[in-house]
């Protein structure tokens, strides 16, 4: 059965598409990346500026929503001052403050 017969079956009610569902065979769906419930949402952004994420993710070898999520926290972390830097981040920044610094 085709696409259109398909839609022609359910319009009319047809029983006969309740059996092709059944006898359909079983699809492995994607996993989620996280096990937090999440919200879609639309964003409009110039197409030169979707591009530069795009390009950013791909650099990363992540998805463009992955990144601009990242961003998102990030960027609210900032705001309430509840960044999360991790251990090495910090032991550079002490130890680059240990150097004298060349005047």
């Amino acid at each position: 059965m085709d696409r259109h017969d398909a839609t022609k079956q359910f319009h009319s009610g047809g029983e006969r598409l309740a059996e092709l569902i059944d006898e359909s065979r079983a699809v492995e769906l994607p996993v989620p990346d996280t096990d937090t419930p999440m919200v879609s949402r639309s964003v409009r952004l110039p197409l030169e500026t979707y591009e530069r994420v795009r390009a950013a993710a791909d650099a990363r070898g992540i998805g463009v929503t992955t990144l601009m999520r990242q961003w998102i926290e990030a960027g609210l972390a900032d705001l309430d001052d509840s960044a999360t830097v991790s251990l090495a981040d910090v032991r550079r920044a002490i130890a680059s403050l240990a150097q004298p610094s060349a005047a």
